[in-house]
């Protein structure tokens, strides 16, 4: 089988930022990392699962919420992937960082975690959310397009 685009990153070259995974037509794949790759600290599922409610919610229900095909977490637990159709990579980037900031501030119960709702309903931790949102919301504040690339 042919490796993936994603494998062929080299992930010792990049830490916690937002970056261009892959361009398919019309839709971008952001990959939204929250930690550094491989660095030892890793999301807790509670916590990526809270996020992925949160960050999703507010993406979708945003002015661009009908851009957002996908938000996602990774696997390895450092992130997340967002998925825009047509989309000003300025303005992904804002989107990111005004959900993060919605995660940040959030109180009350989490949208879709009730069991009729969610698989997991039970599995969330809102206090680690919050906090694992922050250094990615630090780095995010002047972010621009050209920050976007992976480095070589």
């Amino acid at each position: 089988m042919e490796k993936i685009a994603s494998f062929k990153v080299d992930h010792r070259k990049f830490g916690i930022g937002m970056y261009i995974s892959r361009i398919d037509g019309d839709i971008v794949s952001y990959d939204v990392r929250m930690v550094k790759p491989n660095g030892g600290k890793y999301i807790s599922n509670p916590s990526l699962h809270t996020i992925e409610h949160l960050f999703a919610t507010y993406a979708r229900s945003s002015d661009v919420g009908d851009k957002v095909i996908y938000v996602g977490p990774m696997g390895c637990r450092t992130g997340f992937y967002l998925l825009m159709r047509s989309f000003d990579h300025d303005a992904a980037i804002k989107l990111v960082r005004d959900s993060l900031t919605f995660v940040a501030g959030f109180t009350g119960d989490i949208p879709g975690a009730t069991e009729p709702e969610c698989g997991n309903y039970s599995e969330h931790d809102l206090a680690s959310a919050k906090a694992d949102v922050l250094p990615l919301l630090e780095v995010l504040k002047d972010y621009s397009e050209d920050k976007l690339y992976y480095p070589d």
